[in-house]
């Protein structure tokens, strides 16, 4: 039994989070109160962060298997074969909390967190892609957390070499005290490297390897992010600190361990420090692990027992090793100047127990800690009125629409006026000043780089130079319009993987898998219970019909401020996907002066909860029309099948601010104007938004092609120095250039 000592109260447990009915449930377990060190452990491993207490029901919905998966859900990442015997890892995370507190910091963590992910399975991570989300840019503290979490990605992965190869960012009111920051990370890895994090074999040895353990971060992702942020909490001393170059080290280190062969199981260390790891790992292999903190290296000699548990410092992993190779293992960490100590063992007691010198600290039962949290079932009721009750004021009217004798709204602007006003709006308008901050091409895969293409195009294999065959490629998107799924939560997060599903098909690429951070406020509340429910019902009906199972992810709940409300339901989604020949990744610019242009899909758009509509000033609609997902998904086989013989010459699909600013942005992206004549002048079908649309060009015979799986509308043609659309829009290439370049003055 650990040392006797005054326990901790239940008042001690519900200030660390836990309910009562929790703590009474963990002296059931313990078989008895729980003193310091465990109350602490129970604390974080219990905590909606660590447990998914509130989500874990609904995730078991989500279809996770097919074909291409190779490992799911439950493991540091997901992995999806892409042939030649090579497999694709990848997930993304969130630092949100972290990031609203210390938004350098924060960001920068998140990426290291997300890369350790990737080489923790054995992966060599290859490119990073970040979702963000911030108040309004007319917001001094938007535009500062804005630029420090900017900052941080780009700090971290130019640092440790590893391109940042795309991602999106979202300006609304609801993110204005409640940033978000989703950082997602690929790798690659010969599928016979895979490596799990169970651990496996009583007796082998538990080493901590990396940096040193402090005070930095303790009870930091998981407290942070498992309650409603308060405004006024000084939260600094709990927001990680990171260090690309000591993470460099220890990525080049564990991929070293794991292609000797000297590593039973590996784990990266994450929320809730050294007690999630062991635990978890222990729970894998269904055993016991002991862990002496006295063997645990320190940057500060008075730490507790408890803190050194629940301690976040960054860019430290543990692994399981056999006896007969620690020493080999701890050789291999002096070459690499990474530290590395044993700190344990694996047992057959089914315990997590704590010593330090000998002297039990604490012990408790690995199931009570890992599997028997709690699951709550959610209380989801859909709110009267608009589907979402935003508690701030809407942007002001950006344009204001003209109102004649009848009250009725009538077009103040010209179309010309209205596509300049959607090009300069801060959800529309280059992100090219955010993406100058990052580094896109080293490791020398990169075949399309940010605003090149709808998706992120990657070479499997460096590119050496010379000439080649074919180039095999994976490509990547991630995506989601919270505003979208704020009005209708299963239509929005359909409508999100749909985006996705279109940017591949858009580069040539078949999804292979999915993976999603699902960012919502607080799910004890009925209305966002319901936006959850929903948006999960969305995401397994898409994916399931595109066969893009989910192989991992994150839930990052109670986004929400005691006085600012709940942000906008954000389900970012993330997919993958291959192509043969990376050399036919379709460009999203017009390429040739004289191809003709073609509308291809289902293309039926509204106005509803468009980007034109929150210009207006126009409140959320309840609802949004529905998506055939059958249809789009025949229109993306099309498209995907037309740039892979390359009888398209680009493609982009019609997303924010609809089909006329998909139009200005091929002519921008590919120097070159554009002729175009549509059915009719309505505004709907100038900048109305659904999903299901796709901008291409080439020869008309081979673009009509494309009508025996789907519709096939011709616009026009590209030709001159301006884009011209049924004489109502008539702008020069440098017009539309100057209004879509609105965000670098965010960055000057």
């Amino acid at each position: 039994m650990p040392e006797a000592a005054t326990l901790p109260t239940v008042e001690d447990a519900v200030a660390l989070g836990l309910t009562r009915a929790e703590y009474d449930l963990i002296c059931e377990k313990q078989g008895g109160p729980p003193n310091q060190v465990e109350l602490a452990m129970y604390s974080l491993l219990w905590s909606e962060h660590c447990a998914y207490k509130h989500s874990k029901k609904l995730l078991r919905t989500l279809p996770t298997e097919g074909p291409s998966v190779v490992m799911g859900p439950g493991e540091n990442a997901g992995a999806v074969d892409i042939g030649g015997g090579l497999v694709c890892a990848f997930k993304v995370e969130s630092h949100n909390h972290p990031s609203a507190v210390e938004p350098f910091q924060g960001a920068a963590t998140g990426v290291g967190g997300i890369l350790r992910d990737i080489f923790a399975i054995g992966a060599r991570p290859i490119a990073v892609l970040d979702s963000l989300r911030f108040g309004e840019t007319t917001s001094q503290r938007s535009r500062y957390l804005l630029d420090r979490a900017v900052a941080g990605i780009g700090h971290y992965g130019n640092s440790i070499g590893v391109p940042t190869i795309g991602g999106e960012v979202y300006f609304e009111g609801p993110y204005e005290q409640n940033c978000l920051v989703n950082a997602m990370a690929l790798g690659i890895a010969r599928r016979e490297d895979l490596v799990t994090s169970a651990a496996v074999g009583v007796g082998n040895v538990v080493l901590l390897f990396g940096a040193s353990t402090g005070r930095d971060g303790i009870g930091g992702a998981s407290v942070l992010a498992s309650a409603e942020l308060g405004e006024d909490d000084d939260k600094r001393p709990t927001v990680q600190v990171g260090d690309p170059f000591e993470e460099k080290k220890l990525m080049e280190c564990s991929l070293e361990l794991l292609q000797r062969a000297l590593l039973v199981s590996l784990q990266d260390l994450g929320a809730a420090g050294l007690t999630s790891s062991a635990s978890e790992m222990a729970s894998k292999g269904k055993v016991g692990i002991d862990i002496d903190v006295a063997q645990v290296p320190l940057r500060e000699a008075d730490m507790e027992p408890f803190e050194i548990m629940v301690s976040e410092s960054q860019e430290r992993m543990l692994c399981v090793v056999e006896p007969t190779d620690v020493d080999a293992v701890l050789e291999l960490c002096e070459k690499w100047e990474v530290s590395g100590a044993p700190i344990g063992t694996v047992t057959d007691t089914g315990q997590m127990r704590v010593f330090k010198e000998g002297a039990l600290l604490g012990s408790m039962p690995v199931r009570a800690l890992v599997d028997d949290c709690p699951l709550y079932d959610l209380q989801p009721g859909k709110p009267t009125g608009t589907t979402y009750p935003a508690p701030q004021a809407l942007l002001p009217p950006q344009i204001n629409p003209r109102r004649d004798g009848s009250g009725e709204e009538t077009v103040a602007q010209s179309a010309n006026e209205l596509l300049l006003a959607l090009l300069c709006s801060a959800n529309v308008a280059s992100r090219r000043p955010l993406f100058e901050q990052y580094d896109a091409i080293v490791q020398s895969r990169t075949i399309r780089r940010p605003e090149q293409a709808d998706a992120a195009v990657l070479a499997v294999q460096p590119l050496d130079g010379g000439e080649h065959e074919a180039v095999p490629a994976i490509a990547v998107s991630i995506d989601c319009n919270g505003r979208r799924v704020a009005a209708d939560p299963y239509t929005g997060t359909v409508a999100a993987v749909l985006e996705c599903a279109s940017n591949l098909a858009c580069v040539g690429a078949e999804p292979l898998g999915t993976t999603n951070n699902l960012n919502f406020a607080n799910p004890e509340k009925p209305h966002i219970a319901w936006q959850l429910t929903e948006s999960v019902r969305g995401l397994g009906d898409a994916c399931r019909a595109l066969a893009a199972p989910i192989v991992g992810g994150n839930v990052s709940l109670y986004n929400e401020g005691a006085t600012a409300g709940p942000i906008y339901p954000t389900p970012v989604i993330g997919m993958v996907g291959a192509l043969p020949d990376a050399r036919r990744a379709a460009p999203l610019g017009f390429v040739r002066e004289g191809d003709t242009i073609a509308l291809v899909g289902p293309f039926a758009p509204s106005l509803d909860a468009s980007e034109l509509a929150k210009l207006w000033g126009h409140e959320l609609p309840d609802g949004l029309p529905a998506v055939d997902i059958a249809a789009v998904a025949s229109a993306q086989a099309a498209v995907r099948a037309a740039v892979r013989s390359g009888a398209v010459a680009s493609a982009h699909d019609v997303a924010e601010g609809g089909l006329a600013v998909a139009l200005a942005e091929c002519c921008l992206a590919g120097g070159v104007g554009a002729r175009v004549a549509l059915e009719d002048d309505a505004l709907e079908r100038l900048f109305g938004e659904c999903s299901g649309g796709f901008v291409v060009s080439g020869e008309e015979r081979a673009l009509m092609d494309m009508s025996e799986q789907t519709t096939v509308r011709i616009l026009g043609a590209v030709e001159g120095r301006s884009l011209r659309i049924n004489g109502q829009i008539d702008l020069s290439l440098e017009e539309l250039a100057e209004a879509h370049s609105a965000l670098a003055e965010l960055f000057a």
